[in-house]
């Protein structure tokens, strides 16, 4: 989890992309049943994002991202489409799906899985500055479509951002990998079956989730798990949120005001904003989660730690939770907790202050106790954000490795 440069995008970096995108006219969706058009995945619109030379991609990573393996030039695109929120009603959600100019018929896929944001426009598929979108070409530079989900309630997508409800979360990675397929095809191009899913912070214990949708619980027809790479997530969110609570990590009260404001919609933590913040804050904070705040607005609005900004009572059920809270956080304790059949690598930074690298250790020792085989990779001394780019190059390697045992 991340702020951006007052840095602070919550969870994933900064970067920057420049104005090299180009917008054409929304493409509707193509004829179909109503049942087809309506279905988790169906394609909505497509808007072009970006169209850009291997040349133009090395450029816009260069001095943020090792450009080394860049190969090709991508095409990437904004791909509205159904899925589910959290409750399972219907909605629409946001992606850039990335291309490249490679000729290729048949192409290898990455779920690439971002980590927390607050602004809903500060995502891949609308922030030419955003981190994300940079991870996205750095892939598809490589010969790989790539599908980054926005996820529910950012992007251009419907209602408010379920916070870590893992539900909604791989809904959406999932019903993304289904919609980048059909517009694939729509171009000529067959995405494979086997994908190899990362992601960032939040989007750590994702890969998880989203990994054990695919392989154990046949969340899609068609595709495969084929490799897990992970990137400095809270696999203890439990753990993790009461550190927030003791401020024992990286500008813990912001963490802990947007996972309290968002768990409270959808699971009722608190009965008014005065019972879980403090004075004057209590009369602001939800309506600065409102997806249409930046993260430097609201780090100027709350103070940054949890003793400041949260009652002690609130504290508390954070530091032990118990009902509703308990159940709900228990499946975000064991994204890691089974055992996958493809190869898996950990990436954490021991200089994170953000997520501690405890929780890579965590989700490793998950996965031994279930029989997988799995790395762990600690990139180095890095903060939050630095770590993802050390990780990067390295995931690529991986992934190419993973392949050649398909």
């Amino acid at each position: 989890m991340t702020l951006r440069r007052t840095g602070i995008r919550i969870l994933a970096g900064a970067a920057v992309l420049g104005s090299v995108s180009t917008l054409v006219a929304p493409v509707p969706a193509a004829a179909g049943s109503h049942d087809e058009r309506m279905q988790g995945g169906a394609v909505v619109s497509v808007e072009r994002a970006a169209d850009l030379t291997a040349e133009e991609v090395a450029g816009e990573l260069q001095g943020k991202i090792d450009s080394s393996q860049v190969r090709y030039g991508v095409t990437a695109y904004r791909v509205t489409y159904r899925t589910t929120d959290s409750a399972g009603a219907p909605t629409t959600a946001s992606q850039l799906v990335v291309l490249p100019r490679n000729g290729a018929r048949h192409l290898s896929t990455v779920s690439w899985l971002h980590g927390t944001t607050v602004h809903r426009k500060d995502v891949a598929s609308e922030n030419p500055e955003s981190n994300d979108r940079l991870v996205a070409l750095l892939f598809a530079s490589t010969g790989r479509a790539v599908s980054a989900p926005d996820y529910v309630g950012l992007g251009s997508g419907e209602g408010f951002h379920p916070y870590g409800d893992p539900r909604a979360t791989v809904a959406a990675s999932v019903d993304g990998l289904r919609a980048a397929r059909t517009f694939a095809r729509r171009n000529g191009r067959e995405l494979k079956r086997k994908v190899q899913v990362s992601g960032f912070s939040q989007g750590g214990p994702a890969t998880m989730l989203v990994g054990r949708a695919l392989q154990q619980e046949g969340a899609d027809r068609y595709f495969r798990l084929g490799a897990l790479a992970p990137v400095g997530g809270p696999y203890n969110l439990s753990a993790f949120e009461a550190a927030a609570a003791d401020d024992k990590i990286a500008k813990s009260g912001i963490y802990l005001a947007y996972f309290a404001t968002a768990w409270n919609k959808m699971y009722g933590l608190y009965t008014s904003p005065g019972d879980a913040f403090r004075s004057p804050y209590d009369s602001k904070v939800e309506g600065l989660f409102d997806g249409h705040h930046t993260a430097g607005q609201i780090v100027s609005e709350l103070p940054a730690t949890s003793k400041d900004l949260f009652t002690e009572d609130f504290l508390n059920k954070i530091r032990k939770p118990d009902g509703v809270l308990k159940d709900k956080l228990r499946p975000m304790d064991n994204t890691c907790d089974w055992r996958p059949n493809v190869p898996v690598e950990i990436f954490h930074g021991r200089g994170d202050k953000d997520v501690d690298f405890s929780h890579a250790a965590y989700c490793a020792d998950q996965l031994t106790r279930n029989g997988a085989a799995r790395r762990l990779t600690d990139v180095g001394d890095h903060d939050h954000n630095g770590s993802v780019r050390q990780a990067l190059p390295r995931i690529v390697r991986f992934f190419d490795e993973s392949a050649k045992t398909d």
